[in-house]
């Protein structure tokens, strides 16, 4: 089976393939921004254009823009090709890829968030999920963080406040193999990790006025 996997949550913008679990192309990019310009090409640049029976998307949490242009690109390809489409988290992937470098080790991750903010969920050595992720200001963060390990783009900001040792990582689809299968979700939906900063207008109350009594005339 081939698996496509597609990564623009972040500042990084990554596509690999997969054939029976095993990478066969792959590239990854510093964008910061235009992953809606840079994402399609490489695809096709991949064998095959890429074509797969599966594919598999970050879903987030990350920036809002990047996570539906990788969901959009997953869902259209998917029905294309009528393949399969999974979805599978940031920071389980940023995770997966730490404990590649120190196995049987409590990491932290900690990733850029928005408007200030750091995402920020703790693993057990056994690489499971300790509590869900949270969006806080970095202070908070770095007062929660408890492992020896800190990965992620923000570890180095945070190892350098409580000692910790730093694994500066971004997640990248060439790692998609690290993952264990119950990290992949069978209905891929955007996660932000915060509440939207727009919101829908609400309708406007009209001003209540006071009930007025019988008037008396004289």
């Amino acid at each position: 089976m081939r698996v496509l996997v597609i990564d623009s949550a972040t500042e990084a913008c990554s596509v690999a393939l997969f054939e029976n679990g095993q990478v066969v192309a792959g590239e990854c990019r510093q964008l910061g921004r235009g992953h809606a310009e840079h994402l399609v090409p490489m695809i096709a640049a991949l064998p095959g254009s890429g074509r797969a029976e599966r594919i598999a998307v970050n879903v987030g949490p990350g920036s809002f823009t990047g996570i539906r242009v990788g969901l959009a690109a997953a869902r259209a390809l998917g029905l294309a090709w009528n393949a399969s489409v999974v979805g599978y988290g940031c920071l389980d992937l940023v995770a997966a890829m730490a404990r590649e470098q120190h196995p049987d080790t409590a990491i932290d991750i900690v990733m850029s968030g928005g408007h200030g903010e750091w995402f920020f969920q703790p693993f057990g050595p056994d690489g499971r999920a300790l509590a869900p992720t949270v969006s806080l200001v970095p202070d908070a963060v770095i007062a929660a963080t408890r492992a020896p390990l800190v990965a992620g783009s923000q570890a180095e900001a945070v190892a350098t406040r409580n000692g910790a040792h730093a694994l500066p990582l971004w997640p990248d689809a060439r790692a998609f193999g690290a993952l264990d299968e119950h990290a992949m979700i069978d209905d891929p939906a955007p996660i932000y990790g915060r509440a939207p900063d727009a919101r829908l207008p609400q309708p406007r109350q009209q001003a209540s006025r006071p009930e007025q009594g019988p008037t008396l005339s004289a």
